[in-house]
């Protein structure tokens, strides 16, 4: 048995010494290995007597327990030695500022349509939303406008292509998100209060117009609804939009989709080559209005006899214009970086709206 404690202090000594986990290994393999010290003594078992290895055998065990648990105790602290030194040579001053990135912005127009959605939601209006490429049943023939319409020609609208032979009936790009108002009516019913927001295309290019662009509609429908209603959303809206009290003046004109209809106009001013709203005695065009017409209820499934709304629609784009000084529509679909770091939005922005 002493030869027994001589190696457990042999070993448990150059344990305790050993500097790296490479020397630990070495012990290892000496003192546990197939050809180490102790499953030497191991082997010589099967020679000794039965008495001699009911002594040895449990002492054998323990020794190689022992120096098990010692080695496994070393690397653990040999670990969190090289750890420390680590934390110690290796560090980072998180005091530092980061290194510059450059932040993408917000799209006038989707800052203004979050503006738009959130004041007609104060209001009541729900967002409805609806397919880009329609039927011509939504886009026109549920809209009331007849075939002989200028908006149906070939000059006005995108047609979508037809192979030779197909007789489906025609689908095009829409040209504005009314065949949501249809849509709403088919699935909701009345009564109804939905604004609907999307992107629009018409074959057009100049200074105010594009081939795509944005509106936002709005439609309300109940039993006892008017066009004061009407004017009274238009300018709660408008007051909150621009952020001071704002009057409107309503001119007859025709639509296929509301009878009577009706052109908005908002008071302004031109001072100095830019434009104050709600102020002077000058009027700018922004919409179009009206109360919907019975065949347009129907088409939603709507019995004109029991139901009535108003319907309005604007251009987005064009409320983005006036609220942020922008002069040039085409810029917005440019992707010129200049533009938008100027005219864009920080992430963070809240959309800039007022109190009524």
């Amino acid at each position: 048995m002493d030869g027994l404690d001589d190696l457990r202090g042999k070993y448990l000594n150059g344990i305790g010494t050993a500097a790296t986990e490479a020397a630990l290994e070495d012990l290892r393999l000496a003192a546990l290995g197939k050809k180490g010290e102790v499953a030497g003594l191991m082997r010589e078992l099967g020679r000794m007597t039965p008495e001699e290895r009911q002594t040895m055998g449990p002492a054998l065990n323990a020794l190689k327990d022992e120096i098990d648990a010692a080695l496994r105790a070393k690397k653990a602290a040999l670990g969190d030695m090289a750890l420390n030194e680590r934390l110690r040579s290796e560090w980072l001053d998180v005091t530092l500022p980061a290194r510059p990135r450059r932040l993408g912005s917000i799209h006038p127009v989707s800052q203004v349509m979050e503006e738009c959605t959130a004041l007609f939601a104060d209001m009541g209006f729900a967002v409805a939303e609806g397919p880009q490429v329609e039927t011509d049943w939504y886009n026109f023939d549920a809209l009331n406008i007849v075939p002989e319409h200028p908006a149906r020609q070939e000059h006005d609208t995108f047609f979508m292509h037809r192979a030779e032979g197909d007789t489906r009936p025609p689908h095009v790009l829409r040209t504005h998100t009314s065949p949501v108002q249809i849509r709403a009516m088919q699935s909701q019913g009345a009564p109804i209060r939905i604004i609907a927001p999307g992107r629009v295309y018409r074959m057009d290019m100049d200074q105010t117009h594009t081939p795509m662009f944005h509106q936002i509609e709005g439609l309300a429908i109940d039993r006892d609804i008017s066009m004061a209603n009407l004017k009274w959303v238009l300018e709660e809206f408008f007051s909150a939009y621009f952020g001071t009290k704002v009057k409107t003046r309503f001119r007859a004109s025709h639509f296929p989709f509301t009878e009577p209809g009706a052109e908005v106009d908002i008071q302004c001013s031109w001072s100095g080559g830019s434009l104050k709203v709600g102020e002077g005695d000058g009027w700018l065009e922004v919409l179009g209005s009206g109360m919907v017409h019975p065949s347009v209820l129907r088409a939603g499934g709507i019995d004109p006899d029991q139901w009535q709304g108003f319907a309005f629609g604007m251009g987005i784009d064009r409320m983005a214009m006036l609220k942020y000084g922008i002069p040039d529509l085409r810029a917005f679909f440019e992707s010129d970086l200049r533009w938008l770091r100027h005219y864009g939005f920080s992430a963070l922005d809240m959309p800039s709206v007022h109190a009524g």
